[in-house]
């Protein structure tokens, strides 16, 4: 269920995308120019930006529900992505230290799957350090950026809790199931070309790997799943995200936090310690994306009437050109942006489901577009996916 939304948004002044560009801007280009004022600061220039759009819509343009709206949004972003990043710090995966090329395609291949269950963020939380451990004696940096290419970004383009774009969508009103029955395709072939191509790289490392001294060492290593009750934590949480649009307001995202709650405090300190689980990336993300959804209600309210301005009508153009922002800047809101832009090609209104439902259906090929390149470009860059 979601707030409904003011018409008198859709008058606002493009000026006011400004704190939108340059809060993204900050984002990509403060932590290399400024990485210490930008350490200490990040929180209050994405409040100053997102308070500042706020009093705009509020006593300018009179149009509070519209922040409300936003504001459920966000917290339902929130929730679900810090639920998931909790609860797959609670789960711990031992290694053997010495793998083979083909055990590390299908390890890559079970990332991909399962960041569809517990989302990008989550899958790369639970299954990063296993990765690096099991490939120690010969890890290069192919090695990492395979990983960030598959179980981070393409592999979660297949459900709304995969990815955070397409669960932005979701709650905007594209059927959960939508997104898997038109993707996959998509999915399959990226992912398994991907694959090959990381399988040949690393056949070549193995080969110059020495087998001997690796084989010895890790002899009597073995493969262990710890906390493995946290299952039942995820299981809550996709319950809350299938049925958000049948409970009523909040009681997903209090599912969600209950679920954190119960799975931080029933797992072992040691599990969290060997994970180096702290709070500080999900506090970060919080203050960030406050700013960004803030800041984007100007940016999504200008599009949806000058859609037509950008030249962006067909699917491949929908495609490069959410892929290439998404590359540079954040994939969630870019998102937003154009799908936005489509649904205004067509008259229709981004803050209506029926809207969005009905586009999906009449216009799929765009939203497909649009879903694909969110995902799959937000490899391209630190920035382009959390």
């Amino acid at each position: 269920m979601l707030f409904l939304a003011s018409n008198a948004a859709t008058d606002v002044s493009p000026w006011m995308i400004l704190p939108f560009a340059a809060l993204l801007l900050s984002i990509a280009l403060a932590p290399l120019l400024a990485p210490k004022f930008w350490h200490h600061h990040y929180p209050k220039v994405a409040a100053g930006l997102g308070l500042f759009t706020a009093a705009y819509y509020f006593f300018y343009l009179h149009a509070g529900d519209r922040l409300l709206h936003v504001g459920h949004e966000y917290i339902s972003f929130v929730a679900l992505i810090g639920s998931l990043f909790v609860i797959a710090s609670g789960i711990h995966i031992v290694v053997k230290g010495e793998s083979r090329p083909s055990t590390n395609v299908l390890f890559l291949f079970f990332g991909a799957v399962i960041s569809n269950v517990i989302g990008t963020t989550g899958a790369s939380k639970l299954l990063i350090r296993p990765w690096i451990r099991m490939n120690k004696y010969r890890i290069t940096t192919f090695h990492i950026v395979f990983f960030i290419f598959v179980v981070s970004n393409v592999g979660g383009c297949l459900t709304p809790i995969g990815d955070p774009p397409l669960f932005l969508g979701f709650l905007r009103g594209v059927p959960f199931w939508w997104v898997f029955q038109n993707t996959w395709p998509m999915w399959l072939m990226c992912t398994a070309m991907l694959l090959l191509v990381f399988y040949v790289m690393d056949h070549l490392n193995f080969r110059r790997a020495p087998k001997e001294v690796a084989e010895a060492v890790t002899a009597s290593e073995e493969w262990k799943f710890q906390g493995l009750h946290n299952l039942l934590f995820v299981g809550v949480v996709l319950v809350a995200v299938l049925f958000n649009k049948y409970l009523p307001v909040l009681v997903p995202e209090l599912l969600m936090l209950g679920a954190a709650v119960a799975s931080f405090h029933t797992t072992p300190k040691h599990i969290h310690h060997a994970n180096s689980f702290d709070f500080a990336p999900i506090k970060e993300v919080a203050w960030l994306f406050a700013g960004i959804f803030a800041t984007m209600i100007p940016a999504l309210d200008y599009l949806g009437g000058h859609a037509a301005e950008l030249g962006i009508k067909t699917p491949h153009q929908f495609y490069w050109a959410t892929g290439s922002l998404s590359a540079f800047l954040d994939n969630a809101p870019t998102y937003l942006t154009f799908l936005s832009a489509e649904l205004g090609l067509h008259h229709l209104n981004i803050d209506s489901t029926a809207d969005v439902l009905a586009a999906t259906v009449n216009f799929p090929l765009e939203i497909i577009a649009i879903s694909v390149g969110a995902v799959f470009f937000g490899a391209m860059s630190y920035i382009g996916n959390g």
